[in-house]
């Protein structure tokens, strides 16, 4: 597996309007919404994308629910790092399995064009081997 660069950060929130409060409003981040709770910015310095992630949409991106299943420890952060292409996201997915690492979902593409596959690393990061099209123009 050949990471290229980390591609972005997001900050799992278990309550949304707090978490917001504190990097928009106290560190004075320029995170936005495009609708709903996930706010986040390609603006901050030293990151190609930043986030406050609802813990229910990383549920619903991890396992399709809005609830984190309780046999599995909650995330308190993403990390997603990119590779060249979508074939690379499958070879990273089969190079996770085949050192035993168990996959939240497999490679999937979201509805934004980022391809992804997802694990619950060891200290309970969600970690994310994606490609994502705009960030290689």
């Amino acid at each position: 597996m050949e990471i290229e660069f980390v591609s972005g950060v997001a900050v799992i929130a278990p309550d949304p309007a707090r978490s917001r409060s504190l990097y928009i409003d106290t560190l004075g981040l320029p995170l936005t919404s495009e609708g709903g709770d996930y706010f986040h910015s390609e603006q901050v310095p030293g990151t190609r994308h930043f986030g406050v992630w609802p813990l229910s949409q990383a549920a619903q991106a991890c396992f399709g629910t809005d609830e984190w299943p309780a046999q599995v420890a909650v995330p308190q952060v993403s990390v997603e790092f990119d590779v060249a292409d979508v074939a690379s996201v499958q070879g990273a997915a089969d190079e996770l399995e085949a050192a035993g690492h168990e996959l939240l979902h497999p490679p999937r593409q979201e509805p934004w064009g980022q391809t992804v596959v997802r694990l619950l690393s060891p200290e309970g990061a969600i970690v994310g081997i994606s490609h994502v099209p705009s960030m290689h123009e």
